[in-house]
């Protein structure tokens, strides 16, 4: 987790990452904020996320984009 959110800092430092719940529909993370979220991921967890997996409920919380890497990197 401590990894995810140092990435999730480094796009928004004034964000406190461990208590957001929709960062989505609260308009913290934008498309261009999930390109680069998705880019940083791929390097430093080592997994793919496929397109059908970009969706809103994956990236609304920083468990969620956890809970969606775990998952990815056990297929």
């Amino acid at each position: 987790m401590e990894q995810l959110l140092e990435i999730l800092k480094q796009l928004h430092p004034d964000v406190d990452f461990a208590l957001e719940e929709d960062l989505i529909g609260d308009g913290i993370l934008d498309s261009l904020d999930i390109v680069t979220l998705i880019t940083e991921i791929n390097c430093t967890f080592d997994v793919s996320i496929p397109a059908e997996e970009i969706i809103p409920e994956n990236f609304a919380s920083a468990d969620a984009i956890l809970a969606l890497i775990e998952r990815l990197d056990e297929e």
